[in-house]
Order: C-alpha cells, then structure tokens, then sequence
C-alpha cells in the first residue's frame, strides 16, 4: 500500500435519509492519519455536501449534473467520474450503482428493496416499480465488478447475494449512532386517559412500512380502554398517502388518537423520541434500519417487525410481531402498555445494546477494508510480475 494514498468517494447516488447520515456520520468520525490517508474527495449534490464536515483532508465536489435526474448523474458516473478520479487510489461507492471503468472501486449495499421481489410488488405495475426492476439490474452490475461489497447487516448480505460467491469479497460493517440521541431509560410513568402512553413510529410513509397497520392496532387498544396514542414521523411516499389517509379518516375521524407529524430534520428527531413512551417499528424490508437504533439509543422500550435486519439490530432487547397483522401487532403493543416491569426490562437493554454500535466504530472499519483493497492490489501486481 502507498505510504499516502488518495479516495474518492461517488456519492452521486445518496440522495436523502439513512445514506446520507451514514455518509456524513462516518467522514465527520474518520482519522486519517490511522489508515495512512492523504486526501479524501466526495463528488456529491449540493445539500449532501453542505452536511459534510469541514475537514483540511476532505474535499468537496459538486457537479451540476449531480442535482439533476437519474440519467444525468448514471451518465456523470459512466463518462466523466473516471477522468475526475485519476488522482485516486481506490473509488468507494456508497450508493450501490456505478457503471464506469474506474477500478479498483469498493461498493455498498444500502438498498433491499429491488432485491425483495415480494417488497417490489406492493407498489403494483408503477414507476417506482420499474425503477426498482432496474436498480435491481444495475446494483448487480456494480456488485459484479466491485472488488470489494460492505453490507450494513448479515440479512443484507444473505438477501443479496443469494445464489452468488461472492462472501470472501464482502464485509458486514453496522452503522453508529449519533452521541445527541443516547438518553438514560425513563422511570415507568403512570398511563391515563389524561396522560396516554405515546408510541412512536419514526420512518417514511411508505408500502412497506406498514404505518396503517399500526394505526389499526393501536385502534383495537383503545376499544379495549387502553389509554394510547400514535405519533408518525416522516415524510410520505404519494402511494401510501392515499392508504394512509383512509386509515386515519375510518379509524380516527376526529384525531385524538392517531398523529401524523410529516418530516423533520434529523437534527431535531431526539426530541421526539425523548417525548415518547415506546417505539413501534413495523418495516418489512430494511438493510439495517437507522431509525430503530436511535429509538433503542433514546432508551425506549421497542415493539418491532421481526423480518429482514430487525432481529440481527435489536437482538432479545425488544419485543416482535408480523408487521402485516394488526392483531399481532396489537398483542406485542398491549403487553408493553400493560407490563411496566417488561417495558424498564427492554428499555434497558435496548439502551445497553444501542452502545455497541458507534460512528467511529464504523468508520474505522469501513476505511479498514477500503484500504484492505490497495493491499491486495499491490499482492497480486507483484505476484503478476514475478510469474
């Protein structure tokens, strides 16, 4: 490996939510010093790199093709990315598609949905639809010729490369967590009908969020006489609006029960977690889910889907339930609404477990295994020159 080396980062394709706190998170949390880094160059559209830290190794590029649609940027990447890196060592890319000839390059698998065929269907013969058929396609190009693949979860790493050998060439490295959203668990309040226990369900609205199954759920509580109230935070996919406004009009007409919030920056998401009582997270389909860990780091008790990444995230320190059965949903809600002793038990260890996932833990071993790549490299040049 170089003495100094040179990476550049293509994050063309990290538009919002969970990649663009990963991105952010991991270069704030990095030490170059530590992997014999000299410079780092982020080619990103102009808010992204606006949340990038300021640091004198970090340099941060917008193209103007970068804030315009997807075939502008997939053309930036095929065409001009490989000119722009020349001075680079190793490309990561972080988004999971890249077409162009730059080698070597590292990629990241963020994304489960275009791999999930039953995930894809929930949004019928659609755009969205065809443009996860087509991301499908050419994230596998990327994996193809990727030196290296991380994966945020071992779920991840199972979904995707089913049916592929390609396990010696990847790593699972977890996200971290933010120091502002970590908060001691809360002593167990008294539930009435002036002080309703609030769950909270932090995510984009979404088809396979399942937000309106949710709200059922909590519906069925409150016909038993059970003080509870939802709160929904995210902004929302214009498919799942529809159902999710019939859902909220049939089960709660006058809203007292049943909030939904729309977005709000990530910033100032603690405080919402820090008000709540428990966290409901119902998504059928995640690569790592950021959101839960906040809510485990917020020292909440958490009701949770048990499919994909959710059980590798949260371990035994949470309680589970199909995401598509309200019923199911409503006996986990009830048992932590109920059972003050289970929820300090969960919210505990929910908090305990939260601290083993970092941003410098992160960073430290997705640079790691970047750099691993010059290390391999420069095995194989010489092995090729002695033969």
């Amino acid at each position: 490996m170089p003495k100094k080396i040179t990476i550049g980062i293509n994050a063309s394709n990290i538009r919002s939510g969970g990649g663009v706190t990963h991105l952010t998170e991991i270069l704030a949390a990095l030490e170059p010093k530590d992997f014999s880094i000299k410079r780092v160059i982020v080619w990103g559209y102009r808010y992204l790199l606006d949340k990038c830290p300021q640091r004198p190794w970090l340099d941060k590029v917008f193209c103007e093709e970068l804030e315009g649609p997807f075939w502008r940027r997939y053309g930036w990447q095929k065409y001009r990315l490989e000119k722009l890196a020349r001075d680079c060592d190793v490309l990561f890319v972080p988004g999971g598609v890249y077409s162009g000839k730059f080698r070597p390059y590292v990629t990241m698998a963020q994304n489960l949905l275009p791999f999930m065929p039953q995930e894809r269907r929930r949004y019928g013969l659609s755009i969205m639809f065809l443009r996860l058929v087509l991301l499908k396609y050419l994230q596998k190009n990327t994996f193809r010729f990727a030196k290296r693949i991380i994966f945020p979860s071992k779920s991840a790493q199972q979904i995707i490369l089913t049916g592929q050998d390609r396990d010696t060439h990847s790593s699972i490295v977890h996200h971290g967590m933010a120091q502002n959203f970590y908060s001691l668990p809360r002593p167990n309040r008294v539930v009435t009908q002036e002080r309703p226990f609030r769950f909270l369900y932090v995510s984009i609205i979404d088809v396979y969020k399942h937000q309106w199954h949710v709200a059922e759920a909590v519906a069925k509580l409150r016909q038993k006489g059970l003080p509870v109230v939802l709160d929904l935070v995210g902004p929302v996919n214009d498919r799942a609006k529809i159902r999710l406004d019939a859902a909220l009009f049939h089960l709660d007409p006058d809203s007292k029960f049943l909030f939904h919030h729309g977005a709000v920056p990530h910033e100032k998401l603690y405080r919402w977690y820090q008000r709540a009582d428990g966290f409901v997270y119902a998504s059928s389909c995640e690569s790592f889910g950021l959101t839960l860990l906040e809510a485990m780091a917020a020292g909440l008790p958490v009701a949770c889907s048990d499919r994909t990444a959710m059980p590798e995230i949260l371990g035994d320190a949470g309680l589970y339930f199909d995401p598509e059965d309200p019923e199911s949903i409503a006996r986990v809600l009830e048992e932590l609404v109920t059972n003050a002793k289970l929820r300090a038990q969960k919210a505990k260890q929910a908090f305990e477990r939260a601290k083993t996932f970092s941003w410098e833990k992160c960073a430290r071993e997705t640079f790691k295994f970047i750099v691993k790549v010059l290390d391999q490299e420069m095995i194989s040049s010489k092995a090729g020159k002695k033969v």
